[in-house]
């Protein structure tokens, strides 16, 4: 549905983003992520025929981005950072103005305002003035002329910024929801939104993508292993020695009295040794579960060592 070529952008001498290449297919929820200033916005106003491109090549569902954006924006719905509102309008007024710019047929528009002002949660508000709204609503009425011409492609630029802990379980709720019915590139600082919402990431750093993959793969080729966890109701000074002997295990290290974390080799499958080892030398297992990286873990550990990397 969506195929990035090699695309550049340049600002005279300062390149905001290098050489991207990437693919998202119908259905799909990926998220965008990538430290502030990493080509994430440029990178999507490209993608929305906001701006134009130096080099490289985008096609959204065969239509070259570029040389037919007529066709490419009638597939898209975009929200910005900042929400393209207009304070001073009544909610309803605002959405019936969308329809009309995305060419929504007449005789379809009012129907279009209302089925948008449904799934967003508008009905309580939509005669009201957008200036006077909460940042919640306001971010709502934004996604809510996204929608309004029902595109294929949802692109969502950090949606929850600003808003209060109960406005963003709200929004979040809202975006898992439309996730059943359109393909959705999702920009969020706020990493556990992405964890809960996206199957894969595709992770920027100074304009370069990082990585493009689901995060137990990302998980697992970071580790280059499995990582298990285990908490014991007893333990001595032999504890950490006995389990480091167990065959395709790398790395322990107690991280508190009783509780080890033990890095083993990729594949490996060795809960039934350690069972057994607990056993026979009676620690009393109170836990054994795998553990993976947090998105968090993975972000840093791409953004952060791929900079000091560079020259």
């Amino acid at each position: 549905m969506i195929e990035v070529e090699q695309l550049s952008k340049s600002y005279g001498p300062r390149e905001a983003i290098r050489n991207l290449s990437f693919q998202i297919e119908k259905g799909e929820v990926v998220g965008f992520l990538g430290p502030n200033g990493a080509g994430k916005s440029t990178t999507m106003n490209i993608l929305s025929c906001i701006m134009p491109a130096s080099s490289g090549s985008v096609k959204i569902c065969g239509f070259d981005v570029f040389e037919q954006s007529l066709e490419t924006r009638k597939l898209i719905g975009y929200l910005p950072e900042t929400p393209p509102l207009y304070s001073d309008m009544v909610a309803s007024d605002y959405l019936t103005f969308a329809a009309r710019l995305r060419n929504v047929p007449s005789r379809k528009a009012r129907s279009a305002v209302e089925q948008v002002i449904e799934k967003c949660s508008l009905k309580d508000v939509s005669n009201r003035v957008i200036g006077r709204l909460s940042k919640g609503y306001q971010q709502r009425v934004g996604i809510a002329q996204a929608l309004i011409h029902d595109p294929d492609i949802l692109i969502l630029d950090e949606p929850t910024i600003g808003l209060d802990p109960i406005q963003i379980i709200e929004i979040r709720k809202l975006i898992q929801d439309l996730a059943s019915s359109h393909t959705i590139i999702l920009s969020s600082h706020i990493l556990p939104e992405i964890t809960q919402i996206c199957k894969r990431v595709i992770i920027i750093s100074e304009g370069e993508i990082v990585a493009v993959d689901s995060l137990e793969s990302l998980t697992t080729r970071l580790r280059n292993g499995e990582r298990l966890i285990l908490k014991v109701r007893r333990s001595d000074g032999e504890t950490i020695e006995k389990l480091r002997a167990l065959d395709q295990t790398n790395a322990v290290v107690e991280q508190e009295t009783g509780q080890f974390t033990i890095d083993c080799e990729p594949n490996a499958n060795i809960q039934d040794a350690i069972a057994k080892l607990a056993l026979d030398n009676n620690w009393g297992i109170v836990e054994l579960k795998p553990a993976s990286m947090t998105l968090e873990d993975i972000f840093l550990k791409l953004t952060l060592e791929e900079n000091e990397v560079k020259p």
